[in-house]
């Protein structure tokens, strides 16, 4: 319904996120790809410098695992998605994809069930010849997983290695100078909402000679660890096949060596920066000419020079490093992988291209202030909680323009309601932290200040998720809730908490141990049977709900005193309560969205009460079969209006919940954390792509039961905030990005392609995106239209200001009608002055654009659609920029005074067009001259006119695209006439007295230039006139 009509715009920010999967080509220098996490496919022809996503509109899930480009041709690239570092918001895949053409295009070539690939590898010769070694499901048990086969570029598969149900691949790597050989980790792994197990009988460490077809257990030879084994990785020298390294998690794990093909082994290193949290790291490198050098990649960059015997740190832009990518030709060009992101070097790893120019963040939660524009804020995992700006006077959002908000990287955030300085936000563990813009200072003001890390959450006084809720009241904006295991509530910005609630978990202790059996997780992750969702009720602030980790859901009607379990019927134990919304129109009503996915179900869960909890309805028609749900919100203009936030996307429910459709739109294939609406936008907290924003909901608000029975329904337009955007210089490099810098400000890079009505379309690649300024107009037709459509603006005493028709030949103000919704923006300016027309040789000068229109006052106006006889009117107004302070009166002598300056343009332009006119005409006349005539006089005469006639455009326009320029092209009288507007408009404010008096002067010189022209033409003009009249030639028209 809303296609091609609604439009999601990626505000940011631009700071990386997680990457566990990159590549680069073996050919082309400036080109290398990566894998974000929950965030697609990106791909830079610049070394690094820019990135743009490649797998939008082609994958069906965001997460990426691997990612090969193939050495014998490098248009053949193999993706798999899915990662297999499965920390606790891990994301599935859907198997493999497969690019023939470097990228530009992808097709799933199978292995779906697979949920989790951690390598892919591609036989150096043989493109078609791929192997993978896939993890399998991540929380649960399934068949397909292990080492896989195709020797047909992915048409068919075969598994070549699978241990059991419960063990997938962890890694792979072909030697390259025998491919037959290869080696393969088998990781036995499981995680739930409760633990993350890795290790097990099932893991191990297996190489094969003869290219998959059988495989050798090596893992009980001499010199590997006794005890079981978790995550493997493995890798051979390139410069010395014999060589293999092996990084294992073991109780006696680290780094092994073997220098006969792994019949016998060596231990190496231990130490813990190498091995540690070795379930999320155990990634291992090798030089592809030095068969002493060996990266192994874990919180740190570690580099070994000796074969492995020790190890230095290498600087990388951000901790948490995953994956590494060596040029075989070339071994100091690179690109790595960490949880801030991809970065390419071209010197070893001394230094490394930014981070600062991805924007895959991903993010658990979104709020916004009462500011204009409103910022917006969220948690980012592996970073910090952040700001950001919902749109910028500097015609994009940059990255200086955000600032962090506080450490915390997941769970909540809240903004203080009547002190937008003042956030708080969550970090894992249970630390709350209270960010004060004004001063920088972040203070701690969690409920219990006990460190606890690395111990079984059982023995904790109070058990807080990694996601815990923190709720500012929206009836007293001092008071603030939280919750770990209990509900608590300050009204003092965290100084004091008032615990509201006992245990209302089912506070299962066999749920709150520390994971193993090897390597226990420690941050803090698994903690469980906690309180996930929390709600106040926008009506009354006695009305509470909280939602628990494992199934439980509650209302308190007494602002906390007393709880009662209203869990749904149907609502299994386990199951993780992600989010309760109470109703905006009845404190009775409430929606919920919950999950199971970390116990292998990915079905959707959403209910609906309108009782208080005492009777539930599931509400899930719509929603695809296998997108669980993590986030439902009320419209709070139209009840029936419902938004929902899933694994892959958004869906909305005009219904209240009885139907769900699509709402992606444009929005990429991504998890939905979190969403909210705010001044009549809906914005997203996606986990893999940043912030979203979905600007003017007022089509799906003003939604109802007559908008499709009649043939055309004209919605109200919100009112509209008229904003100054700041000018600004642009210019191009040689490879097709153009650069833009507002006042000095940092650059915006973007590129714009031609859509297929041939207009442009730019995609910023380093900053976010504005909305489209202006108001908008939306109306729905329900069939074909072959009358006259006109759609008009006008002001308050009903005057004409801009006008759009359907058929219109300027595209600027034709109306592209469909079946179906439609939007058209009216950018609130007034008309342009008069164009300019080309000079007798077809050239335009760069100092004869128009002259912008004046940006309409502040007030009331009206818009009407009218299709024939027909008219549909809605009013709305225009707002003032809250920010500035400018009185009404100052606003309407700018105006007035915009508009003589535009007039006089528009005269300035008449006269050149006429001047330009009567020279063409002359020329004309001169080439169809009979030289046997005597026309000597009548000659001179032509020069003498053309020569006043340049003289004075000259003046006013000094460009000639024949003939010597005037010396340096001064700027003429109309330029300076049209930069007078760009004074008078520059800011909100009344216009200076010397910006009147410059006015009248240049009125006076160019009201000269049209007396010199006017007397021309009354004379010589005349003279010519009735010269060429005599002779009996056809005369010029005046």
């Amino acid at each position: 319904m809303f296609d091609d009509t609604l439009e999601w715009r990626n505000i940011g920010p631009f700071r990386g996120g997680r990457v566990v999967a990159v590549a680069g080509d073996p050919i082309n220098q400036n080109n290398f790809y990566f894998g974000a996490c929950a965030g697609g496919v990106w791909k830079s022809t610049d070394g690094g410098n820019y990135w743009e996503n490649i797998s939008d509109d082609f994958f069906n899930t965001a997460s990426v695992g691997a990612i090969a480009v193939s050495e014998s041709d490098p248009n053949v690239i193999y993706v798999g998605t899915g990662e297999s570092c499965i920390r606790v918001d891990v994301t599935h895949g859907d198997g493999v994809y497969k690019s023939v053409d470097g990228g530009r295009t992808w097709s799933n070539i199978g292995l779906q069930d697979t949920r989790h690939i951690s390598r892919i590898r591609i036989h150096p010769t043989n493109p078609d010849l791929v192997y993978v070694a896939a993890l399998g499901h991540a929380f649960g048990e399934n068949k397909e997983r292990g080492i896989f086969r195709s020797k047909d570029g992915g048409m068919n598969w075969e598994q070549v290695l699978f241990k059991s149900e419960k063990a997938g691949a962890s890694d792979l790597y072909i030697d390259q100078n025998n491919p037959r050989i290869i080696y393969a980790g088998l990781w036995e792994t499981r995680r739930t909402f409760w633990s993350m197990d890795s290790g097990g009988s099932d893991s191990g460490l297996y190489i094969s000679t003869d290219g998959g077809d059988n495989w050798l257990d090596i893992s009980n030879n001499p010199g590997l660890p006794k005890n079981i084994m978790g995550r493997i990785g493995v890798v051979s020298s390139p410069a010395k096949p014999d060589r293999v390294w092996a990084l294992i998690e073991a109780e006696d794990g680290g780094v092994f060596r073997s220098d006969n093909r792994g019949e016998s082994w060596i231990k190496l290193d231990d130490s813990e920066g190498v091995r540690s949290r070795p379930w999320y790291y155990t990634h291992i490198f090798a030089h592809p000419s030095d068969s002493n050098t060996i990266w192994v990649l874990s919180a740190q960059m570690w580099k070994s020079i000796d074969g492995g015997n020790s190890f230095q740190e290498v600087s990388t832009p951000h901790g948490d490093n995953h994956d590494l990518w060596i040029d075989p030709t070339n071994p100091n060009r690179m690109v790595q992988g960490n949880d801030g992101g991809a970065c390419v070097s071209y010197n070893g790893g001394n230094t490394w291209s930014s981070i600062y120019n991805q924007p895959t963040g991903q993010f658990y939660s979104v709020e916004t202030d009462s500011q204009f524009p409103y910022r917006v804020y969220g948690t980012q995992q592996d970073n910090s909680a952040i700001s950001t700006p919902s749109q910028s006077i500097k015609g994009a959002i940059l990255w200086e323009e955000c600032y962090s908000v506080g450490l915390s990287e997941s769970g909540k955030i809240a903004v203080k309601p009547d002190n937008s300085n003042i956030i708080y936000s969550a970090y894992p563990g249970g630390t709350l932290m209270r960010y004060d813009h004004t001063t920088g200072q972040v203070r701690n003001i969690m409920v219990w200040p006990e460190y606890y890390q690395n111990s079984a959450p059982k023995n904790y006084k109070y058990r807080f998720g990694w996601e815990f809720p923190i709720v500012t009241s929206k009836h007293d904006p001092n008071v603030l809730y939280t919750a770990g295991n209990m509900i608590f509530k300050s009204i003092d910005e965290g100084t004091n908490w008032e615990k509201l609630s006992e245990d209302l978990t089912r506070n299962d202790t066999d749920k709150q141990g520390l994971s193993g059996p090897i390597t226990s997780e420690g941050p803090w992750a698994e903690i469980y049977c906690t309180v996930y969702a929390l709600s106040e009720s926008p009506i009354n602030p006695d009305i509470l709900w909280a939602g628990t980790d494992d199934g439980l859901i509650y209302i308190s009607k007494d602002g906390g005193s007393s709880w009662s379990n209203v869990s749904p019927e149907g609502l299994e134990e386990w199951t993780m309560v992600s989010m309760i919304e109470s109703s905006y129109f009845n404190e009775g009503t409430a929606f919920v969205a919950a999950t199971k996915y970390k116990l292998d179900d990915y079905s959707p869960y959403v209910y609906k009460t309108n009782d208080y909890g005492q009777t539930w309805e599931k509400i899930i028609d719509g929603i695809a079969e296998n997108d669980f749900a993590r986030v439902v919100r009320q419209d709070p203009v139209n009840s029936k209006v419902l938004y929902l936030g899933t694994e892959t996307g958004v869906y909305v429910s005009c219904d209240e919940g009885l139907k769900w459709d699509s709402l992606r739109l444009n929005l990429p294939v991504v998890p939905i954390y979190d969403l909210k609406v705010n001044e009549g936008d809906l914005i997203a907290a996606t986990h893999g792509r940043s912030f979203w924003i979905l600007d003017d909901l007022s089509p799906i608000q003003q939604i109802n039961e007559n908008t499709f029975s009649t043939d055309v329904h004209l919605m109200k337009p919100r009112d509209s905030v008229r904003l100054l955007m700041q000018s600004g210089s642009r210019f191009k490099d040689s490879i097709g990005k153009q650069y833009m810098s507002m006042q000095l400000g940092s650059p915006m890079v973007y590129e714009q392609k031609e859509d297929i009505e041939g207009g442009l379309s730019t995609k910023f690649l380093n900053c976010g995106v504005n909305p489209k300024d202006g108001v908008y107009i939306n109306f729905y037709f329900n069939g074909n239209i072959s009358d006259e459509v006109k759609l008009e603006f006008y002001d308050k005493s009903g005057q004409l200001i801009k006008s759009f028709d359907k058929g219109s030949k300027d595209k600027k103000n034709s109306l592209n009608l469909k079946k179906g919704m439609n939007r058209i923006i009216w950018d609130m300016r007034y008309p342009e002055s008069l164009p300019i027309d080309s000079d007798v040789y077809g050239v335009t000068s760069p100092f004869g654009a128009q002259t912008t229109g004046p940006l309409a006052l502040p007030g009331d106006y009206v818009v009407r659609l009218s299709i024939g006889d027909r008219n549909y009117q809605h009013d709305f107004k225009i707002l003032v920029d809250p920010r500035v302070s400018v009185n009404d009166m100052d606003l309407t002598h700018q105006f007035d005074f915009q508009i003589r300056i535009r007039d006089k343009c528009t005269e300035v332009s008449k006269r050149i067009n006429y001047i330009r006119s009567v020279k063409k005409q002359i020329k004309e006349w001169e080439s169809k001259l009979d030289q046997s005539q005597d026309i000597e006089d009548l000659c001179k005469l032509s020069e003498y006119i053309k020569n006043k006639l340049d003289d004075i455009e000259d003046v006013m326009l000094p460009f000639r695209s024949e003939g010597p320029q005037p010396r340096g092209i001064p700027v003429g009288l109309f330029a300076k006439l049209k930069e007078l507007m760009g004074v008078v408009a520059s800011a909100d404010w009344g216009p200076t007295s010397q910006s009147y008096h410059l006015y009248e002067d240049l009125c006076e010189r160019i009201d000269t230039e049209f007396n010199l022209f006017d007397q021309l033409m009354d004379n010589q003009v005349g003279e010519f006139l009735a010269i060429i009249d005599k002779i009996g030639l056809a005369k010029i028209k005046i």
